[in-house]
């Protein structure tokens, strides 16, 4: 089964949630029970579980969560991967999923349950810098004011969080000034603008969880584009809540649709259940604990949500146009990824687990052909370290990805990945110490520079870490580690590394490792 990314405090306390609600995405299904439904959802929907808790009592319908990514949930519903295995899906939207040849085919009744718009939100100080906090605002003035870097900001991966990809989309749609769905010529004209516009994101994730505590940790970002209900509940490293900024020209909602697959037989669960949300009771406890709007005229949103219309901007009509979107943002538009892969390649790799570090290495060269493993290879602009260890630091060797003909460079990675053999001791912390001596020593050129720390097992020899600890503490980087929890890793450990770094922690034992380097590749 395979874990969402959270931060390390958070870890311990997903680990230990209720079995009503588990990670998802990997090879076990959920149990089947005549009185539960099984849920395939997007990781938003985490903070529902506390209502759903009380949907047994209420309705007597038991809610069973597993959580999944955006392209990879889609993926699987249109696939038929996911029929028997649940018997709804439950996404911020369903907009990318029906444009999936045969999806809508696999999809019985949809059922909107709550909304919120994907907005900017920014520090009360640059707000009024900016005169945004009163009169009207354009994305064109906000493109304009990002180009010239008066202000920076955060967003998620829109090839894995949806609120990213909302974001990319309304954006697009605004610049382009087409008033109709955006195609693939419309994202080759507006792609200089995107370019100036997202020159000043300083800060991505892979979802709107790990991108809010980020953005606490952080006071060099003025803001984030995430979610309302998001940007609501969110104060600033300073401690202060953000002004949000309701773009006049349009924005792109979630609907939040509960989803019956056509596969389940369960419709008479999945219809008490749908209806007991809609609720004026169930919709009030929602606005209230999620900061997401009522679906239901008989609920008003209160005051937190303003008066103010919301126009919806297009949304692609054709996969084709949404993927070259998608395409454009992380090979063309975005600044590049710098990223380091700290390899444990110690005697206990030998086998199997060697094998499965040299595929998941393949995966990000392009072996994965499926929408989502071609959003998690390598990009274009990239420049990648690949750093093995084992008594000691190895040499590593270092790739920069081409833009527009990565094919050689990929293939080199490859091989590289291939050769590695396993063998000696672990020295994890002396590996990940030459890890940050690596960027240190670079000319900071602006990329999303992050590490990845993969090992099977306890730290056996060279400094331990305490000693890393020691020698970070004296770095001025916001670098995270993103730590792959496989074989016989020391859990405990790995989660003070991830803390100390800022980063995450992704679990592996229980699933392939591929997708583990699948899932980190959301927040790179």
């Amino acid at each position: 089964m395979r874990r969402s990314a959270v931060t390390a405090a958070a870890l311990a306390l997903l680990l230990a949630a209720t079995g009503a609600c588990s990670g998802g995405g990997g090879a076990e299904s959920p149990p089947d029970d005549p009185a539960v439904l099984r849920v395939l959802a997007g990781s938003e929907i985490k903070d529902l579980e506390p209502l759903l808790a009380k949907a047994a009592g209420a309705v007597g319908v038991k809610v069973s969560l597993s959580y999944t990514g955006t392209l990879d949930g889609a993926e699987q519903v249109a696939s038929g991967a996911a029929d028997g295995r649940y018997d709804a899906v439950w996404f911020s939207s369903n907009r990318y999923l029906s444009l999936i040849d045969g999806a809508t085919a696999r999809l019985s009744t949809q059922t909107k349950i709550m909304v919120s718009p994907v907005v900017l939100g920014l520090t009360r100080a640059k707000a009024r810098e900016l005169h945004w906090d009163t009169g009207e605002v354009t994305w064109t003035d906000i493109a304009e004011a990002a180009a010239k870097r008066r202000f920076t900001f955060g967003m998620t991966n829109p090839a894995s969080s949806n609120s990213g990809f909302s974001a990319l989309v309304g954006v697009a749609a605004a610049l382009s000034d087409a008033g109709e769905a955006l195609d693939q010529a419309q994202i080759t004209a507006v792609t200089p603008k995107l370019t100036g516009f997202f020159a000043a994101q300083t800060l991505t994730a892979g979802s709107s969880g790990w991108l809010a505590d980020a953005f606490r940790r952080r006071t060099d970002v003025d803001g984030l584009i995430n979610y309302e209900s998001v940007l609501l509940g969110l104060r600033s490293a300073g401690g202060e809540p953000l002004t949000l900024v309701y773009p006049a020209d349009g924005v792109v909602t979630a609907d939040y649709p509960l989803t019956l697959l056509a596969s389940s037989p369960k419709k008479a669960q999945y219809g008490k259940l749908a209806a007991w949300l809609r609720t004026p009771e169930a919709q009030r406890e929602i606005m209230t604990a999620t900061a997401r709007r009522p679906i239901v005229p008989e609920v008003p949103p209160d005051a937190r949500f303003g008066t103010a219309p919301l126009l919806e901007l297009p949304f692609p009509n054709r996969r084709s146009a949404a993927d070259a979107l998608i395409s454009a943002y992380l090979n063309k538009v975005r600044r590049p990824s710098r990223t380091l892969f700290v390899l444990d390649t110690s005697g206990s790799m030998e086998g199997d687990r060697i094998a499965a570090l040299r595929a998941a290495l393949a995966t990000l060269t392009g072996a994965d052909t499926s929408a989502s493993g071609r959003f998690s290879r390598f990009r274009d602009r990239e420049t990648v370290t690949l750093l093995p260890f084992n008594t000691a630091t190895g040499p590593g060797s270092t790739f920069t990805v081409p833009e527009g003909d990565p094919g050689p460079v990929l293939a080199r990675i490859r091989a590289y990945g291939d050769a590695l053999a396993a063998g000696g001791g672990t020295a994890i912390y002396d590996g990940l110490r030459a890890a940050y001596q690596t960027v240190g020593s670079e000319r900071d050129g602006g990329s999303f520079t992050s590490v990845v720390l993969m090992t099977d097992g306890e730290n056996t020899d060279g400094s331990s870490y305490a000693d890393f600890a020691a020698f970070h503490r004296t770095l001025n980087t916001h670098v995270p580690t993103f730590v792959v929890l496989f074989g016989d890793s020391d859990v405990s450990e790995m989660r003070q590394v991830s803390e100390l770094t800022g980063g995450a922690v992704f679990d592996a034992r229980r699933a392939s490792l591929a997708s583990a380097f699948k899932e980190i590749r959301g927040y790179q």
